[in-house]
């Protein structure tokens, strides 16, 4: 098989790529005529073949622990479902999806919750990401619509990034900027962001504004722009902490552009007040007349692949599908079109909410598809306890463990990305395919055929019968068309009727935003965040993503490669605050908030603003004892939207000083004592975990080799000491413990064990015999160039990111790491050109 043209899974850029299977390796590139991405990947991309193996995967349905058929796993759900709703009505169900899955999937989800069980308490992780982007766009034009395309990035003359840091996020789509402004020497880039990140790099303005206060950079614009703004530079600036000059500065620049474009995302819509700050950026559009045509226009940035497609179909509790709401025409539209008297006739619970209503015992039955909410749910304990007491929990899942299906009754075994059949939609409205090159592995199965089955036990199977997602996606196509006069821009009347062979040979299609049913400017006061710092809690802590992890890790978490650039917890706080808090670079620190706490090594960043703090998302109880920043983020959300305010939490840092620090690898890896914490990193042919913990764990080592009947070497000198496990000539074991051995050198002795006594001696204090160049943190993933290598060839003269290219490659294939390279350089500082 070769060369099938599908679309990646990770951020809402929706590249395109083409697989093709070489002596069963699964070979991933750019697919060069997808509009998306001309054939440019990102790192996360470039690597999605080596996320394909099954270990860890999910292959039979489970209840409780234990394996089941299908027929009893369906059976006996449903048989509890029904017993449910029979007892309690149809709102004590509720499913949580996930822009994971496909079109086909979600539509079926919905209309199965909406429509046959007759509750709308069907919503989405996409309510953590883009609820608020849904609700400006709705106010301000009647509809969900995004009137932007990636070309409009490169048309314009102003570009405008606020809270996105899109050279990580999105890093296809902020390299198609980079070089268009390379190509165009008068495009001006602004960066709207309280942190410097690895964005500020191509910015002619970077605006460090104080956090949640962009609304009001945004109205003073608007009282500008309308004739109103005597003093609102001033007036803003003050707003928002920054120099009145950069304000004047960057609102000059937009007035005088012939066109701008604002990209934003979660650092706007992650808010309590999310969905004015939406209204606030739409707004300078309409005012200005820079929207709807080229160049110009409010562009939401979607997070998922298929949060769009979500958003089509209707996957959130407060909408129906094909873009309609619940209102009486059209749900008795949506009523009539699927021949359903049960729909549901008003909204349902929205993510937040729907967990607290588990909590309470409202919800009896949660389906989980997809996601992780144990995880990337604020106040994450809370939503643990919430599912631990639930009388039902049934999970749809592609792997075995996650932080959420630990608490599942029923496991259904989902196909993954490469074995499943479908569509999704991108950030500019762009239908791709999704297409099989693998095999159904095990006894997994589509989404929509397990919620069909589904169905059918819940007495709807006549309304489910779908012998293929073409079926789906045709129905789905006429629903959007049905009725439709011309008042709902969603319409995908041109698609409807696709032969099988037409929907095989999908080539991405655009869905046209049109002239826009409304143009409403919405009013706008801006408000504070609800995060209040006080002396006990005296930090405000911000969240966000890295640039090769995605989501909670359950892909990329198992990928070495994208373990290397940044491969444990971390906060990045300001050298002030370290200095104000007893902090140092690479220490341990534990931060706290009335909710929750967890562990993470310092990093010193000057781009950091005093009294703030910034940690990745993405770990989870499979990749760190404690590493989970939900843990400490309240559930306050948006009252518009729904959408949490994960960007500011008050908090407070300690340092933390453990006895001993080490390194433990081994071909299984074993539980450690559960006072010591611990982060797990993705190495080749090897299991990898970094720990720290109050007193030494040789003892606890020595006896699990010995159980184990292992030949033991060890080694003591004070606080140090390492040990070594054996079994007929094999390494099965390495423990290193107030030293770090050299990585590289011990994966390789995992991979063809050493046999000379000189060989074991050098593995056992980790460093191999005689001179060998450590790697140092890896800088480019793409080409694994650490950091001690760039620094060296700065040093023999590579002055330039450019130059380094030439003589590492770094840099030279998906350009994430562009930045750091120009940073360690020096070539630029952020925000000035």
């Amino acid at each position: 098989m070769t060369g099938i043209r599908t679309t990646c899974p990770y951020c809402g850029v929706g590249c395109g790529v083409v697989v093709t299977l070489q002596e069963g390796a699964v070979r991933v590139r750019g697919d060069e005529r997808h509009p998306a991405n001309y054939g440019r990947l990102c790192v996360k991309g470039a690597a999605l073949g080596e996320t394909t193996g099954l270990k860890g995967r999910l292959l039979r349905p489970m209840l409780g622990d234990s394996e089941a058929s299908w027929e009893q796993a369906l059976d006996h759900a449903g048989e509890r479902l029904r017993e449910i709703i029979a007892a309690h009505g149809p709102r004590a169900v509720a499913f949580y999806a996930s822009g994971q899955l496909l079109t086909e999937d979600y539509y079926a989800a919905n209309k199965l919750m909406k429509g046959f069980i007759g509750a709308a308490n069907i919503d989405t992780n996409s309510r953590l990401c883009m609820s608020s982007a849904v609700t400006g766009y709705k106010r301000a034009f009647g509809e969900d619509i995004v009137p932007c395309s990636y070309e409009d990035v490169e048309k314009s003359d102003l570009v405008v990034l606020a809270g996105s840091n899109a050279a990580w996020t999105h890093p296809v789509l902020f390299q198609r900027l980079a070089r268009a402004r390379e190509a165009n020497p008068a495009m001006r880039v602004v960066v709207i962001d309280p942190r410097q990140t690895a964005t500020c790099d191509i910015a002619d303005l970077h605006l460090p504004l104080r956090p949640g206060s962009d609304a009001g950079l945004f109205v003073g614009l608007l009282r500008l722009i309308q004739g109103q703004g005597a003093g609102a530079a001033a007036w803003a600036a003050e707003y928002c902490g920054l120099a009145q000059r950069d304000v004047s500065t960057f609102y000059d620049w937009f007035l005088s552009a012939p066109r701008a474009i604002t990209l934003y995302t979660m650092g706007i819509n992650q808010s309590t007040s999310g969905s004015d700050k939406c209204n606030a950026i739409i707004n300078v559009h309409l005012a200005s007349g820079k929207i709807n045509r080229p160049g110009c226009g409010p562009f939401s940035l979607t997070g998922q692949p298929n949060a769009m497609g979500g958003r089509e179909v209707g996957g959130l509790a407060n909408q129906l599908a094909a873009h309609m709401n619940f209102e009486p025409d059209d749900l008795s539209r949506v009523a009539r079109f699927w021949g359903t008297e049960r729909l549901a006739q008003t909204p349902g619970l929205m993510a937040v909410e729907l967990f607290d209503a588990i909590t309470r015992g409202e919800v009896k039955a949660i389906w989980i598809m997809g996601t992780n909410p144990a995880v990337s749910l604020p106040d994450s304990h809370k939503v643990s306890q919430a599912l631990a007491a639930s009388p039902l929990v049934i999970v749809s899942e592609v792997v075995r463990e996650t932080d959420t299906s630990r608490f599942a009754h029923v496991r259904f075994p989902a196909l993954a990305w490469g074995e499943k059949e479908g569509t999704v939609t991108n950030s500019e409205r762009r239908i791709s395919r999704q297409r099989a090159f693998l095999p159904a592995p095990g006894e997994a199965k589509p989404d929509w055929w397990i919620i069909a089955q589904m169905a059918a036990r819940l007495g709807h199977g006549e309304a489910f019968s779908w012998q293929h997602p073409h079926d789906i996606f045709n129905e789905h196509a006429a629903l959007t068309a049905f009725e439709n006069d011309g008042t709902r821009a969603f319409n995908l009347q041109p698609l409807t009727g696709l032969t099988r062979g037409e929907w095989e040979a999908f080539e991405p299609w655009q869905w046209p935003a049109g002239d826009l049913p409304v143009r409403r400017i919405v009013p706008v006061e801006p408000r504070e965040h609800g995060a209040q710092t006080n002396a006990l809690y005296p930090l405000l802590l911000n969240s966000g993503r890295i640039r090769d992890q995605w989501h909670t890790m359950t892909r990329t978490g198992a990928v070495p490669g994208l373990m290397q650039h940044l491969p444990e917890p971390y906060v990045d706080l300001s050298p002030g605050d370290a200095a104000r808090f007893n902090l140092t670079e690479g220490q341990l620190a534990r931060i706290s908030s009335p909710r929750g706490v967890m562990v993470a090594r310092v990093r010193l960043n000057g781009g950091q603003r005093p009294g703030e703090l910034f940690v990745p998302m993405h770990w989870n109880k499979q990749f760190a004892r404690e590493g989970g920043v939900n843990a400490l983020v309240e559930g306050r959300c948006d009252p518009l939207s729904g959408q949490p305010e994960s960007k500011q939490t008050a908090v407070r840092i300690l340092p933390w000083f453990p006895a001993r620090q080490g390194e433990l690898y081994a071909r299984v890896l074993p539980d450690l004592p559960a006072s010591v914490h611990w982060w797990r990193k993705a190495a080749p042919g090897v299991g990898h975990l970094s720990f720290a913990c109050d007193s030494s764990l040789l003892a606890w080592a020595e006896a699990l080799c010995r159980a184990h009947e292992w030949e033991v070497q060890i080694a003591r000198s004070g606080e140090r000491s390492s040990l070594l496990a054996w079994q007929a000539g094999r390494l099965m074991l390495g423990f290193w413990e107030g030293s770090q051995p050299l990585h590289e050198f011990v994966v390789e002795a995992f991979a063809s064990s050493p046999v000379g006594l000189a060989e074991r001696h050098a593995l056992l204090h980790g460093q191999p015999a005689g001179e060998r160049r450590e790697e140092g943190r890896i800088i480019c993933s793409c080409f694994s160039v650490g950091e001690n290598r760039i620094r060296e060839a700065i040093a023999a003269g590579c002055g330039t990111a450019a130059a380094l290219g030439q003589t590492l490659r770094c840099g030279t294939n998906c350009g994430s790491c562009l930045p750091e390279l120009k940073s360690l350089t020096g070539e630029r500082q952020a925000g000035s050109r």
